[in-house]
C-alpha cells in the first residue's frame, strides 16, 4: 500500500471513530477498553481495506463488523463489569472504604467526547447521552455478548433488523429472536433513575449551581436537601456504597473525610451532570481528586459516584494533572 492510499484509507476509516467508540463502550463498559478495541477495529480495517468489497456492504457496515468481533474476542471468558450497588449490600456506619477492587470489575467512566459524536438538535443529543449513563451502560453488561450487540445495534444505533442480520451472519428470526430475550432481560434490571445532562434546562442547571455552591461551602445539610431520601453514594474502585439522605450526611459530616477547600470543575462525561473535584495541594495547586457523575431526576440528586483513581481518568479525559481550577 503506497503513502497516497494509506493516506486515503486513513481519511476514509477515521471519521467512524467516536461511534465506534460509542459501540465499543456500551459493549465493554470501559472506556479505556473501548478504545482499544476501536484502534484494533480500525489497524485491521487498514490491513484488510484492499480486500474491501462495497458491493456487500457499506464501509460503516464493514466496520461495525470487525468492531463486533473484536468485542466478543474481549468478552469471551471475562466477567460482567458492575457498578458498586451491584456488588453487595449497602455499608454500614464505620470508618474506611475497604479494598479497592480491580479495574476490570467496575464499569468504568468516559468522556462524551470520545463516543457521543455531535449532534444539532439538543433532543436528539439528550438521547444519546440517555445512552451511555452509567446505569445503562451497567444494565447492557447482564446480557450475553451477542444479545447486547443485537440490542446495541437495534435499539440504541437504530439498525434494521436486516442490517443486523447480515453484520452478525445471522438469520433474521435469530436475530429477533435475540432482541426479545435481551429486551426481556433489561425488563429485569433495577436501573437507578437519572435523567440525561441537559444544558438548556434551566431548572437542571440550577439544581446543580445550588449542589455545587453547597458542595464549595462544604454546606451539609444544604447538600443533603438536595438529595433524594433514597439517594445513593459509591466511591469506585471500592465495592463501598451507601444509601439514603442520614448515611450520606454522615459520610460527608465526618472530620475524616472533608471536602473543605474542595471545588467542582464541570466535565462532559457519560450524558450525566459530571465534574472534577479538585483539592489544593501543599503548593496551593489544585488538583484532581475525584471525577464525580451524578444521576439526577425531578430536581433531586439521586446519585453520586465519585471515581477516585484519577491517575488513571486524568489521561483519557485529557485533563491537566494540576491547575485544573484556579
Amino acid at each position: 500500500m503506497t503513502v497516497a492510499s494509506t493516506d486515503e484509507t486513513v481519511s476514509r476509516l477515521e471519521p467512524f471513530r467516536i461511534e465506534l467508540t460509542g459501540y465499543c463502550y456500551r459493549m465493554l463498559g470501559s472506556g479505556f477498553e473501548a478504545e482499544d478495541a476501536v484502534q484494533e477495529t480500525l489497524l485491521r480495517a487498514w490491513r484488510s481495506y484492499d480486500r474491501y468489497d462495497a458491493s456487500r456492504a457499506s464501509l460503516r457496515t464493514w466496520l461495525y463488523r470487525i468492531a463486533t468481533n473484536v468485542c466478543l474476542d474481549l468478552l469471551r471468558g471475562a466477567r460482567r463489569r458492575a457498578l458498586p450497588m451491584d456488588l453487595g449490600a449497602p455499608a454500614v456506619a464505620g470508618p474506611g472504604l475497604g479494598e479497592p477492587v480491580s479495574e476490570r470489575v467496575l464499569v468504568q467512566p468516559v468522556p462524551e467526547s470520545l463516543v457521543l459524536p455531535a449532534a444539532a438538535d439538543p433532543a436528539e443529543q439528550a438521547v444519546r447521552r440517555e445512552t451511555v449513563r452509567l446505569a445503562f451502560v451497567a444494565a447492557l453488561q447482564h446480557l450475553p455478548p451477542r444479545q447486547r450487540a443485537v440490542l446495541i445495534l437495534r435499539d440504541v444505533l437504530c439498525w434494521t433488523t436486516e442490517e443486523v442480520a447480515d453484520l452478525l451472519d445471522a438469520s433474521l428470526p435469530a436475530v429477533t429472536s435475540a432482541l426479545q430475550r435481551a429486551r426481556t432481560t433489561l425488563r429485569t434490571v433495577e436501573v437507578p433513575p437519572g435523567e440525561p445532562w441537559r444544558p438548556s434546562d434551566p431548572d437542571q442547571r440550577d439544581l446543580l449551581a445550588r449542589y455545587c455552591a453547597a458542595f464549595e461551602r462544604h454546606d451539609v445539610a444544604a447538600l443533603v436537601a438536595l438529595l433524594h431520601e433514597d439517594a445513593t453514594m459509591s466511591m469506585p474502585p471500592f465495592r463501598w456504597w451507601i444509601r439514603g439522605r442520614d448515611r450520606i450526611a454522615a459520610a460527608l459530616s465526618d472530620p475524616a473525610a472533608s471536602c473543605a477547600g474542595a471545588r467542582l470543575v464541570p466535565v462532559a462525561a457519560n450524558g450525566s451532570p459530571a465534574f472534577w473535584q479538585t483539592r489544593p495541594g501543599p503548593d496551593g495547586a489544585h488538583r484532581p481528586f475525584g471525577l464525580v457523575l451524578l444521576d439526577v431526576q425531578e430536581d433531586l440528586i439521586t446519585g453520586i459516584a465519585s471515581y477516585l483513581d484519577t491517575e488513571r481518568l486524568v489521561p483519557l479525559f485529557d485533563a491537566p494533572p494540576h491547575h485544573i481550577a484556579t
